[in-house]
């Protein structure tokens, strides 16, 4: 089980990454495509702190398995509009992860219907899928730098206030986000979205 759940978690978190490469290269930047991770496969995205370590303490502490992917390298400059672009590059992987959220749960709806539907490790893993990539959707979308919101926010923000944005979380981003980690930002904050979200599809496609 805990072997299926990771490998969900390395497609999901891959996907994720992938997702920002192509729409960078459809708008105008091949960094990715010439760097080979335009690839699922997952190999040329792992990331030794985040794709192994953080999964394994996950596990060990009894928390959800959670981690990310090596980011793909993305190159403003070189897309067709940058700021807005980068916008649209960025929010490729929240919809990326929203998407396989919803395919998850409806796959748990077909498997219901089935004659044979029983618990058991393909429900659970349709389910952890779900979760997870719902996680990883509403997670990267806090504006804080250098999650995917904060892109998507200083994308439409006026010039004058994205860059004030980018000088007031710029620097200190990545400890702003670790603090509201450690101080129970995922398990006040974060995970009562997701199950929210997760409680509206579930019903939405169980109505049906």
């Amino acid at each position: 089980m805990i072997l299926l759940q990771l490998a969900i978690l390395i497609f999901s978190i891959v996907a994720h990454e992938v997702s920002h490469g192509y729409i960078a290269y459809r708008r105008g930047d091949d960094t990715a495509y010439l760097m080979g991770r335009l690839t699922l496969n997952p190999i040329h995205h792992i990331d030794p702190v985040g794709s192994i370590l953080v999964p394994a303490f996950c596990y060990v502490s009894g928390m959800p398995i959670f981690g990310w992917a090596k980011p793909v390298p993305i190159n403003p400059t070189r897309l067709d509009k940058p700021r807005a672009d980068m916008g649209k590059v960025a929010l490729a992987g929240p919809v990326t992860n929203f998407t396989l959220a919803i395919i998850c749960v409806a796959a748990m709806r077909i498997y219901a219907l089935s004659p044979s539907a029983a618990p058991g490790a393909l429900a659970d893993s349709l389910n952890y899928g779900a979760q997870i990539n719902l996680l990883l959707c509403i997670f990267n979308l806090i504006p804080i730098p250098p999650l995917d919101g904060s892109k998507v926010v200083y994308s439409l923000l006026p010039y004058n206030a994205a860059d004030k944005y980018a000088r007031v979380f710029g620097r200190y981003g990545m400890w702003i986000v670790i603090a509201f980690i450690f101080l129970g930002g995922a398990r006040y904050v974060l995970f009562p979205i997701v199950t929210v979200i997760y409680k509206l599809l579930i019903t939405a496609f169980f109505w049906i």
